[in-house]
């Protein structure tokens, strides 16, 4: 596929831009120690005495320089990517292309000087850094100024570029052609167009021959599903890719990709986030989290548990059955916050909601007890929920989780694709005003935004931002 192709190219781009980064480090040091001083003297000799005079201290050996390796091999690559410096055409912009490579090499340096001044060490010539931001960009400049010319040349454009044939109804393949042309620039060269509607297979395999095609791309939309099957053999035969555009069907936010079923190819249609390796990384938060904070918290929760047994009637814990992933119910404790009878005064109170929709919120509301105004001011009541947490039930961040009963009130089901991931005891909603946002669907919009961007980092960040508001009871009741 295309997407495999530019990440085979994205990752021998990297390669070499980290090799240059760490021949250039050598370079600055070799420029700096005077090795090369005396090759540039000779070359610019009016800069002999300037270059005499910046370069006559001496520094100490390339040994005590290669700790910075560790910086500059795994972070060099990352500031590049960030930079968007991969996500090019073939033939690029030098314009785009040279102002990322600043930005990223002057960001590299700035970084390096940074640990080099909070790290309080006198073995490091700062000037070394200094050259190797100017070195660095100069490699890489000339490799993508070689890249440039190899892709520009008539054989290079023979070796990249990939001549396809087309399959679909005439509006269907014009659409694929307008894609290609804006996104795939020369890489892409569409030499045919087919519609297995109106021409036979032994044509369209005619077709493969005369054209030397190297891809198939088949539009199945309004195409016969026999004769999809057919072409696909004959691709399968021929040893020519076949590439199925999988938009069969009109979704809203779902995004495709593709599975294997037991050995079965198969098209995945996912609103939530995917399986990735930031997903484990969550899992391995959440279970790490949650048991450092319980050990932490320990005492704190002895001494509230006391004050709550002592102070009213009733249950230390709260246990209700909320609403988990994917709706599957399971029992959440909290620290009891209200009277023993609170579920059964609750019908008593329902004129009182000040929250649109299912859920159940009153300002001082008669059931809370004076010690449950304090916890709930403080979120303390919160605490036993990491037990769920390290049970896997729940997450440290997620939609927060809705009692089962609330949950089958929903009058809209897209709000149920809250759902699809794991509640958590925080979330953009805790962080974004809590209960002074009345408005349910306002509630749900910023759980669905928390789903469609969900990332380790955005965790980390409403993690962050949860301090402050649970240290100052921001928006709780």
């Amino acid at each position: 596929m295309l997407r495999r192709y530019h990440q085979i190219r994205r990752q021998v781009h990297q390669w070499l831009d980290m090799s240059l980064f760490v021949i250039a480090f050598w370079l600055a040091h070799l420029f700096r120690d005077g090795v090369a001083m005396g090759w540039l003297v000779g070359w610019m000799p009016f800069l002999g005495d300037w270059l005499l005079t910046k370069l006559s201290d001496p520094i100490f050996s390339f040994d005590h320089y290669v700790p910075l390796y560790l910086i500059i091999l795994p972070f060099a690559p990352l500031v590049l990517r960030a930079q968007g410096f991969y996500n090019r055409p073939l033939v690029f912009s030098r314009r785009q292309t040279y102002w990322a490579l600043f930005k990223a090499c002057a960001i590299l340096v700035l970084s390096i000087i940074f640990v080099i001044f909070f790290s309080k060490t006198d073995l490091i010539a700062r000037s070394v850094v200094i050259y190797f931001g100017g070195i660095s960009f100069g490699l890489i400049w000339l490799k993508e100024e070689l890249v440039r010319w190899g892709y520009k040349n008539k054989l290079g454009q023979e070796q990249v570029r990939r001549r396809l044939l087309l399959i679909g109804t005439k509006a269907d393949t014009a659409r694929l052609r307008a894609e290609l042309k804006m996104n795939a620039g020369q890489e892409i060269e569409s030499t045919a167009e087919v519609d297995l509607n109106e021409t036979s297979i032994d044509d369209f395999v005619h077709l493969l021959h005369e054209h030397s095609i190297n891809g198939v791309v088949i539009n199945a939309k309004h195409t016969l599903f026999g004769q999809v099957e057919k072409a696909i053999q004959a691709c399968e035969l021929e040893g020519v890719e076949a590439w199925l555009v999988a938009d069969f069907f009109k979704t809203q936010f779902s995004r495709t990709s593709i599975d294997d079923f037991y050995g079965r190819p198969v098209l995945v249609f996912q609103s939530g986030p995917e399986a990735s390796w930031q997903g484990v990384v969550k899992q391995v938060i959440d279970v790490v989290g949650s048991a450092l904070l319980l050990i932490v918290a320990s005492f704190p929760l002895l001494v509230i548990a006391i004050w709550i047994r002592f102070s009213s009637k009733g249950p230390i814990i709260f246990k209700q059955q909320r609403s988990g992933l994917n709706g599957h119910p399971f029992t959440m404790y909290k620290f009891r916050t209200m009277v023993s009878d609170a579920e059964q005064r609750k019908q008593e109170l329902a004129a009182l909601n000040e929250m649109s929709g299912p859920v159940f919120k009153v300002t001082n509301d008669p059931r809370i007890t004076p010690v449950g105004k304090w916890l709930r001011k403080t979120s303390c009541d919160e605490l036993p929920q990491l037990w769920n947490v390290l049970r896997g039930e729940m997450s440290l961040v997620g939609p927060r989780p809705l009692p089962v009963e609330e949950v089958k009130r929903f009058d809209d089901f897209a709000h149920r694709r809250r759902l699809s991931v794991k509640p958590g005891i925080t979330c953009l909603w805790q962080i974004s005003g809590r209960n002074q946002i009345s408005n349910f669907k306002d509630w749900v919009r910023l759980d669905l935004e928390y789903i469609d961007n969900w990332s380790i980092w955005l965790d980390i960040r409403i993690l962050w931002r949860t301090v402050p508001v649970v240290l100052f009871a921001k928006g709780a009741k």
